[in-house]
């Protein structure tokens, strides 16, 4: 990754070009010619079907409404000397959103990325999606025209991570990087952060269901699933204060994976990562999942809100025996970017903070700078700046 990374950093769209023959089976004689038109992107809105319009529509309003309430607004007050301080937010201008292509379709990724940009007021947002041998998802473009996606650029891989940190003559720099990826995209936006933002460095997903024996079991079982069809390395945890319960579940779990389309991945997921963990009482089953910090949980229990304060740790959480993971996934309103791993002890949801930036305001009245003056250049002396105390008693001193 750090070599192509820096060949793109070297040779711009002539490095892009050549990552994509190779990677993706993609000829074009320009970077230019591997930008989507709007045109064509109108064109995917209109061939789509009138129910995945309807569900597309309604996840993005129900998206857009939640995190429209996450939004920052700027404040000041004034101290006793009439200084003025406060903190100026602003959106950031330019931001790339990375979605895995090809075959694999990720609309909801695209609105859950792209929605709180626009909502945060992000003046671009470049959708990077990979088109192998030329296969571009009608879902994606569909997606990005609800969405408000600026410009859709059929780059993948680090490649694309590398152009959108540093820039080619055909594609401009930007200030973040978000979005999903496999381990190669991972360790490029790893390698880049500091040149520009990124969201998080996402691994594999996860669900812990803390749960009551109420739920019926194949509902438990199906939870466990959401997760683990995601890909071998997916955790999927039960914890439960009743092992008869878990036995249940168990047994729901081997009578329905023969029925899912990805039973092979789930398998493999549940063989390798998956636990079932038997408790005392509810008390036990959070410290539990404070101590995992999972990306998803569940509180599948009679009275999830008497749980809810005791929660320290956890992306997401999910009320009640209805409220299915899934939910958040797609449609429910919350970002389903969430930190995965146990990063959930510091790291917080993909919402509209991460699009704006927060600068501090100081505007001082002579009084302040004669007031705040004697103070900073006191500290400043004991820390040996003189440079700094001239400053402030320059003009304290009203010189």
């Amino acid at each position: 990754m750090r070599e192509i990374i820096d060949d793109v950093r070297q040779r711009g769209d002539a490095a892009v070009l050549d990552y994509t023959r190779r990677f993706d089976r993609l000829d074009a004689t320009s970077v230019r010619a591997l930008f989507v038109s709007e045109s064509r992107i109108r064109k995917a809105w209109a061939a789509t079907d009138g129910q995945t319009r309807c569900a597309l529509e309604t996840s993005a309003e129900r998206i857009r409404d939640y995190h429209t309430k996450q939004r920052l607004e700027s404040w000041s007050f004034s101290d006793e000397h009439g200084t003025r301080l406060g903190q100026q937010v602003t959106p950031l201008e330019r931001v790339g959103l990375y979605v895995p292509g090809g075959k694999a379709a990720y609309p909801s990724s695209v609105l859950m990325n792209a929605i709180p940009a626009s909502v945060a007021g992000v003046g671009k947002v470049v959708l990077a999606v990979p088109a192998p041998g030329g296969i571009l998802s009608e879902l994606v473009l569909a997606a990005a025209h609800v969405a408000g996606v600026t410009e859709v650029l059929t780059v993948g891989g680090a490649q694309a991570v590398a152009a959108l940190a540093y820039g080619t003559e055909s594609i401009e720099r930007v200030d973040k990087i978000v979005g999903p990826g496999n381990a190669y995209v991972a360790t490029a936006k790893r390698l880049v952060f500091g040149q520009v933002g990124i969201d998080m460095i996402a691994g594999p997903s996860e669900i812990l269901i803390v749960s009551d024996g109420s739920a019926p079991a194949d509902w438990t079982a199906l939870d466990l699933f959401s997760q683990a069809e995601h890909d071998e390395d997916a955790r999927a945890v039960l914890v439960c204060t009743d092992g008869a319960y878990l036995d249940q579940v168990f047994d729901a779990v081997m009578r329905l994976l023969p029925t899912m389309e990805r039973a092979d991945i789930i398998r493999r997921s549940l063989t390798r990562r998956g636990v079932f963990i038997r408790v005392e009482n509810l008390d036990q089953a959070i410290a539990v999942a404070n101590r995992i910090a999972p990306e998803h949980l569940e509180l599948s229990v009679a009275d999830p809100d008497a749980l809810l304060p005791a929660v320290r740790n956890a992306g997401a959480i999910f009320m009640g025996r209805f409220t299915a993971e899934a939910l958040g996934d797609y449609c429910a309103g919350p970002n389903h970017v969430l930190p995965t791993g146990g990063t959930a002890r510091f790291s917080s949801p993909l919402g509209v903070y991460d699009f704006q930036k927060r600068s501090s305001v100081i505007h001082c009245t002579p009084e302040g700078a004669r007031v705040l003056g004697d103070v900073a250049a006191h500290l400043a002396r004991g820390e040996t700046l003189t440079a700094h105390a001239r400053s402030a008693e320059i003009r304290s001193r009203g010189e």
